[in-house]
């Protein structure tokens, strides 16, 4: 029989027939065994780890024979049957337990008992050390192993952070797991499949919801079918593993979108047929390993596979430089070759010239003919493709239409960290740029210039920056753009500051933004007003508060008489 480590692959029983049955991690003593007996259920959303410890209890106490008595003769009985079974093995197996949870922690404690390095395994297991803290330090260790994140892992499969494992080979499961909510299926990037006897397909939106998956296992199962879209929602998948299906053919057109590290496919009964040539130029040295099944059932290396009807396509396109004046006609021509005949498609960017498409019977032979050729398909990209069972090939050409400089925005000064009057041209070859300030030449210098910031979309967007314009730089400016084809110019008025009230002035002495014509006088020096103002209020406040003292100062407590204003005291009272 096999134990714990082996579960995954073949269904255990439950009493080993010796030591060497069972991994050491599993063989539970006598002590570790009347510990297990006192598991007590915990309160927990999870009602099959509760019936899962009722199954362990009630096995282990058929394996002792009943309940203990606790009669002295029952006692030495006890001892009596627990000296005779020491040396016993008994194994502990998930597939005991109700679900995957338990299955879990049994893992758990597997792993917890390879580590005790020594000892009693079954102690290290379950009580870990004869103390609380053993027990205590046991149960969180299985608690941890029973959570699930969400608690929306499937019945069948154990959910383990961004990982999704389904192993279980007595309850296979037919298609992907679902989780329940879009966004718990978007965090999973690994999903690990085996032994799962009745998995036959992958279907067009099995994987729609796994859009971060990175890694996929499927391995030892009925897979037989996979469709071409069934990974269309998954472009970040690099790792596929596929060893021990039942395939027996796979398109290239599967993976034609991703950008796959590692492709296994050992072990599928491949068949030597033009569908599957494509895995010997791809894999390249790779497909050595690969062996694929005649139609008599003899098996040889892929990697020697010759069939005469089979070639990968090739493709030729002419002209392979286009460069031609706008408003002219162009005429291009794919041809191809393969076996079986491939089929030829054109892939361009979104063109704004009339075109039409032509192609021959034989399906070897197209031409694209684009009408007065619009400046604005100026570097786009048209590309003719051939595929076939066996692959594909293309071949492109990037269009340099030639025209004249065309200014399509020049728009009003606007006052950022400096001043700036934005402007977006076109033209091939790019057109050189210079400014007028009142229908004058404008010397661009640290202070002024012209700043190109992006090219998109066949323009040049930039901006005329000005650094602390003044009232000598308003006036009229003309954006003027050429190249050998022509020259374009547009107009505007730009208004920075009024003239200063001084017109010997020339150095600015203030900002206006506003666009009123009429003169503004000198600023109030307001700070000074303000000073005046403060010393007023306070004399005026010590003359009041004087006022107050002086008239109730007469009838001090301390009996002196306060001074009196505009008062006549009589002089011999003075004399005395």
């Amino acid at each position: 029989m096999k134990c714990l480590n082996e579960l995954l692959v073949s269904s255990p029983q439950m009493r080993c027939a010796s030591s060497s049955d069972c991994a050491p991690s599993l063989q539970l003593s006598r002590l570790s065994r009347a510990r297990l007996l006192s598991l007590s259920y915990v309160s927990s959303p999870d009602a099959s780890f509760n019936a899962s410890v009722s199954v362990l209890q009630s096995r282990q106490s058929e394996a002792y024979g009943g309940k203990r008595s606790t009669t002295d003769a029952s006692r030495r009985q006890t001892r009596e049957t627990r000296s005779t079974e020491r040396d016993e093995p008994f194994c502990v197996s998930r597939s005991d337990a109700p679900d995957a949870g338990v299955q879990r922690a049994l893992h758990a404690l597997e792993t917890r008992g390879l580590r005790s390095g020594g000892g009693d395994p079954g102690m290290s297991l379950l009580s870990g050390g004869f103390g609380m803290a053993g027990w205590g330090s046991g149960w969180v260790l299985m608690l941890l192993a029973l959570w699930r994140p969400g608690a929306a892992c499937p019945e069948l499969c154990t959910c383990t952070g961004a990982r999704i494992s389904c192993v279980d080979a007595e309850r296979s499961i037919v298609a992907f797991p679902m989780l329940q909510s879009e966004a718990e299926m978007e965090n999973i990037t690994d999903i690990y499949i085996a032994n799962q006897s009745s998995f036959k397909s992958i279907n067009e939106k099995d994987l729609d919801s796994y859009r971060n998956l990175r890694n996929l296992t499927i391995t030892n199962t009925r897979l037989a079918y996979i469709s071409r879209q069934a990974f269309a929602s998954n472009p970040k998948l690099q790792y596929l593993n596929l060893k021990e299906n039942n395939l027996s053919s796979l398109s290239w057109r599967t993976f034609r979108h991703l950008n796959i590290s590692y492709l296994l496919l050992a072990g599928n009964p491949l068949q030597c047929i033009c569908e599957n040539v494509w895995l010997k130029q791809w894999r390249g040295e790779e497909a050595e390993d690969l062996l694929c099944v005649e139609e008599g059932g003899m098996r040889i290396a892929l990697s020697t596979l010759k069939l005469t009807n089979c070639v990968l396509p090739t493709v030729t396109l002419k002209p392979t430089k286009v460069t031609m004046r706008k408003g002219l006609n162009l005429t291009l021509v794919c041809n191809t070759a393969g076996m079986p005949t491939p089929n030829l498609n054109w892939s361009t960017c979104k063109l704004n010239s009339a075109y039409e498409l032509q192609h021959e019977h034989s399906g070897q032979r197209s031409e694209l003919r684009l009408v007065n050729v619009s400046s604005l398909d100026n570097g786009c990209k048209i590309t003719c493709r051939s595929e076939n069972m066996v692959g594909e090939a293309e071949a492109s050409v990037d269009l340099d239409i030639l025209f004249p400089p065309v200014i399509s925005k020049l728009m009003d000064a606007i006052s950022d960290h400096h001043w700036c009057i934005p402007f977006s041209v076109s033209g091939n070859p790019e057109p050189k740029l210079r400014w007028l300030l009142n229908d004058n030449p404008m010397e661009e210098g640290p202070f002024i210039r012209t700043m190109i910031y992006d090219y998109s979309e066949g323009e040049y967007h930039g901006c005329l920056h000005l650094d602390s314009p003044t009232h000598i730089n308003n006036g009229k400016y003309t954006l003027l753009a050429r190249n050998v084809y022509g020259e374009a110019r547009e107009e505007v008025f730009a208004h920075f500051m009024h003239e200063p009230w001084n017109e010997s002035v020339t150095d600015p002495l203030y900002y206006d933004p506003t666009t009123d014509d009429t003169p503004l006088g000198p600023p109030e020096d307001k700070v000074a007003v303000y000073v005046v103002v403060g010393i007023a209020a306070v004399t005026f406040t010590g003359f009041i508060l004087m006022l107050v003292i002086l008239k109730f100062g007469r009838n001090s407590k301390f009996g002196i008489k306060g001074f009196v204003l505009f008062h006549n005291v009589p002089v011999g009272v003075v004399a005395r």
